[in-house]
């Protein structure tokens, strides 16, 4: 997933706005002057394989992250290992990589919270948080943590959806085309984040296509949300012969409305308005058809 979380925006917001990557996140000397990133002789390797995971096969990389995970829960106590657990939980969630897979990253970052649990106002700390919290909450994920900032993170997740349960926003699409979301009542809306620079965002969009066309005639509606300048993303959607309404939020007003921290991120919305699925990572067409499933959409 990319994304900037919730604890690295709030001391960084300068950087946050330039939508620094998980990887930079965690290894850039700019980002963190005060203590650089020194990984030991076992954590250095974890880290590259970490970084590779993109590049491989679904299959490779399901096996690949679970083994990963268990490498991770093996190393020796340090503040570097958090680091490698939430890296790794980002990089988890970018589709569809079995419950198993996704289990054991669970597990390997709430024990690495276990371990030494860190002080609450350290970065790397609040991005543990918030990931597991999410992986609970979205992922159905199952832990034993027993923390006040981890209580707090779901907590904030809760209170996010019961935000997001009345949202309305007007865009304006690449054609000038205005959408308003509370004048689409009566239609399944799948609210999409995502952006030009964005790799599981560009992996996600010939699914969407493919849903969009699957189910128009059952009024389905995909409105795809970009916080990028109308230049940058036309020359784009045209490449991918992309259909699907595409909105843009140059201003990140509707990004900061619906607290979105990491892209891709997608939210449907049943035809009585009523928020019913929700995504904290790129999905494949099956997690996809899951969701929409959630309004009755089959």
């Amino acid at each position: 997933m990319s994304f900037i979380p919730l604890a690295f925006r709030r001391a960084f917001p300068v950087v946050a706005a330039c939508f620094l990557s998980a990887q930079i996140f965690l290894a850039s000397p700019n980002v963190h002057a005060q203590q650089d990133v020194q990984w030991s002789s076992q954590e250095k390797p974890i880290y590259d394989q970490i970084k590779t995971l993109r590049s491989l096969p679904d299959d490779v990389r399901a096996r690949t992250t679970k083994d990963i995970a268990l490498e991770i829960r093996a190393l020796p106590v340090t503040p570097d290992k958090l680091r490698l657990a939430v890296y790794l939980a980002s990089r988890a969630t970018e589709g569809d990589f079995g419950r198993d897979t996704l289990q054991e990253v669970a597990t390997t970052l709430a024990g690495t919270l276990q371990q030494a649990p860190p002080d609450p106002e350290n970065k790397v700390a609040g991005a543990a948080y918030d990931e597991l919290a999410q992986l609970v909450r979205y992922e159905h994920m199952q832990v034993s943590l027993d923390s006040p900032p981890y209580k707090a993170a779901m907590a904030k997740l809760e209170a996010d959806d019961a935000m997001r349960q009345h949202i309305d926003f007007t865009l304006t699409d690449l054609q000038g085309k205005s959408w308003t979301l509370k004048d689409l009542h009566g239609k399944v809306v799948l609210v999409n984040f995502w952006a030009t620079w964005c790799p599981p965002c560009q992996k996600e969009m010939p699914d969407l296509e493919a849903l969009s066309k699957r189910f128009a005639d059952q009024g389905l509606v995909i409105l795809a949300i970009s916080d990028e300048e109308a230049d940058k993303v036309k020359p784009f959607i045209a490449q991918r012969n992309i259909t699907y309404p595409i909105l843009l939020d140059p201003g990140r007003k509707v990004n900061e409305l619906f607290q979105v921290e990491g892209i891709p991120k997608s939210f449907v919305y049943d035809r009585e308005g009523k928020l019913v699925a929700q995504s904290i990572d790129m999905r494949t067409q099956r997690q996809f058809l899951e969701m929409l499933a959630q309004a009755e959409l089959r």
